[in-house]
């Protein structure tokens, strides 16, 4: 058998799949699934998106922090830094006062110790939640509103609130710093800023 005909026998990982940049959720998306997790008492997925919401760290960073990252003496920090995985620089993030109270419940809940992952996979293979895992639930969130889940991934977490953030102040280097990009020209590509301002102006010119 030749590899041209072992290629042909491969499906290919995105058939069927819509591929580009995921949208990012916005204000009113927030808050319905963040109201779907607490009337469901779904304190993990509760602590999850909260902490994708304020971190907007790439999923292999957020699945893989532990207690100590976010949390010193047994308080949850109003802000925290970790070495992103990708880029091997360091990155700070906020963690807002519902995320603190959201952490601080989970890890009392399963007495998780400094050493601990937040988030622990249920798979032998895997100590903490793996990023497939974390796009599966990603999946079930949107969809528990009404959205197609084709369009939506886990770059729309880290996206929103840099792009709701844009959107208010058009700082596109407190962008640049808060997702950790070395270069602005990744920022102006990740957020799409050029196409969104482009036509922003278009619509705003009657002829």
């Amino acid at each position: 058998m030749n590899i041209q005909t072992i290629s042909s026998q491969k499906e290919v990982w995105n058939k069927g799949k819509l591929v580009g940049q995921k949208l990012p959720l916005k204000l009113e998306e927030i808050w319905a699934i963040r109201i779907r997790l607490e009337l469901t008492e779904n304190l993990r997925d509760l602590v999850l998106f909260n902490l994708a919401i304020d971190s907007k760290l790439r999923a292999c960073d957020l699945t893989s922090l532990k207690v100590n990252d976010v949390s010193h003496a047994g308080k949850v920090q109003s802000r925290a830094m970790v070495i992103q995985k990708k880029t091997k620089q360091p990155v700070q993030f906020e963690i807002t006062k519902k995320t603190r109270v959201s952490l601080e419940k989970w890890i009392k809940s399963k007495d998780l110790l400094g050493g601990d992952y937040l988030f622990w996979s249920r798979m032998k293979s895997s100590a903490h939640l793996s990023t497939r895992q974390y796009a599966r639930i990603v999946g079930s969130w949107v969809e528990s509103i009404g959205l197609d889940s084709t369009v939506y991934g886990t770059h729309t977490l880290r996206r929103t609130k840099a792009s709701i953030i844009y959107k208010r102040t058009k700082n596109l280097r407190a962008i640049q710093l808060l997702l950790g990009h070395k270069k602005l020209e990744s920022t102006v590509r990740y957020l799409g800023v050029d196409v969104d301002d482009a036509l922003e102006m278009s619509e705003q010119t009657d002829i």
